[in-house]
């Protein structure tokens, strides 16, 4: 069972019909067949997990809460936590979950997703903010995968040595800060959808690049294009 959306891409893709439930948040592949939704990742169904029995549930440290972990694990449930905060940690819980956990011989898209990393160049040497929540303003900050990705396409992120990891921001310091700091704003599709006409129109100072957030901040088979589509919607900005 996965709370993970991501991680059920990648199980998914890997094993199909080994998921006995996911998140309602779990879109991708399309079919996820018998899969049952067991509710959000913060707040899914512990006791219909529970009554499942799956011989092991998947969860991360910043999408899953702990009390709904302890509570699987106090009713028996094994639970396999994974930390995310760049690309190699990224890969190497893939490994550790499908192939250490789930005894699956390695995917060949994980191979192709360290090639397709491996291979990508800098689309230039720019400063950014990196939005992923309005009402309030939260932005990316210090240590986190969408971070991590866009430096390898040379983005910076102005806020990647803050204290928090997604600071809070007031509206009007964000706007001068991106109009005086920035090259450019990225404005991911999820967890907040910010769209064309909604997001770019705080930022008047600076260019907007509207990427998809699946290819951002999820680590599964996304990353197989993920450095193409990020590194497009880049250049495309303005």
């Amino acid at each position: 069972m996965s709370l993970v959306p991501s991680l059920t891409e990648a199980v998914a893709v890997s094993a199909p019909g080994l998921l006995v439930g996911v998140t309602d948040w779990c879109t991708h592949p399309g079919d996820l067949g018998a899969a049952e939704r067991i509710g959000g990742t913060k707040n899914p169904d512990v006791g219909r997990i529970a009554e499942l029995r799956p011989d092991l549930v998947i969860a991360n440290e910043e999408e899953n809460r702990a009390p709904d972990l302890d509570a699987l694990r106090a009713a028996g449930v094994e639970v396999l936590v994974t930390e995310v905060r760049d690309l190699p940690q990224a890969l190497h819980e893939l490994d550790r979950v499908l192939v250490g956990a789930l005894g699956l011989t390695r995917p060949g898209w994980l191979a192709d997703a360290e090639a397709a990393w491996g291979r990508a160049e800098p689309v230039g040497d720019l400063r950014a903010v990196v939005p992923v929540w309005r009402r309030p303003w939260m932005v990316l900050g210090r240590d986190t995968f969408g971070g991590d990705l866009l430096g390898r396409l040379g983005v910076r992120n102005v806020f990647a040595g803050h204290a928090e990891r997604y600071p809070r921001m007031a509206a009007a310091e964000l706007a001068a800060v991106a109009g005086a700091e920035c090259d450019l704003v990225v404005l991911p599709d999820e967890p907040y959808r910010f769209t064309a006409e909604d997001g770019p129109e705080a930022f008047p100072g600076a260019p907007a690049a509207l990427v998809s957030g699946r290819h951002l901040t999820w680590y599964g088979p996304s990353l197989t294009e993920a450095a193409g589509v990020l590194a497009a919607a880049v250049r495309s900005a303005g």
